[in-house]
């Protein structure tokens, strides 16, 4: 009867190879605990720490029949927990990233969307308000802000007295700050 716990590293290497799982279950029990810990410094995650040491075992089975060492077995499964570390690591900074990104665009794209949509309705209701105003007063309102005609100006194209459009403007501006403060509060 072979007893495995006394066979070398390059013994159970060889029966490993060919698919003998009792050398397979010693390389596991000899060297997962220390993986474990190696594994546990680098990560400070318990469960991230006993996926990779549990990667690296299933893969070691499942690729048994390639397994070339250029050292040793422990030299071997040392550098391909390390390696995997740093591939969780790499993951995590990705991922890390990629949180940071969604956030900030949750925190500044809604805002954005969520301001052009008031902005939007807004202009609407003011667009609504302006509709409302009696025809003269329109017409004066709309050469004041849209054309940004002078009064002056103003009074000159629809002869009139410059009072007289200082007054309509002066008159549409606190209907729409009458309209817009009863429309946006019921709006809101």
């Amino acid at each position: 009867m072979l007893t495995y716990s006394l066979l070398s590293d390059l013994e159970l290497t060889a029966l490993l190879k060919e698919g003998d799982a009792a050398a397979y279950t010693v390389v596991y029990n000899r060297y997962f605990n220390e993986l474990y810990i190696h594994a546990y410094a680098r990560l400070r995650d318990k469960e991230e720490a006993q996926d990779v040491v549990h990667e690296l075992f299933a893969t070691l089975w499942n690729k048994r029949a390639e397994l070339m060492f250029k050292s040793s077995l422990p030299a071997y499964l040392y550098t391909a927990v390390r390696n995997r570390i740093l591939d969780v690591i790499a993951h995590q900074q990705v991922e890390s990233r990629y949180v940071t990104s969604l956030q900030h665009f949750i925190e500044e794209g809604y805002c954005i969307t969520d301001h052009q949509v008031r902005e939007r309705q807004l202009a609407a209701l003011i667009e609504k308000g302006i509709s409302e105003l009696p025809p003269k007063m329109r017409a004066i309102f709309e050469l004041s802000r849209k054309h940004a005609m002078s009064h002056k100006e103003i009074a000159e194209q629809l002869n009139l007295s410059e009072q007289t459009v200082r007054t309509q403007v002066k008159n549409a501006l606190r209907i729409l700050r009458l309209k817009l403060g009863l429309m946006l509060f019921l709006s809101l």
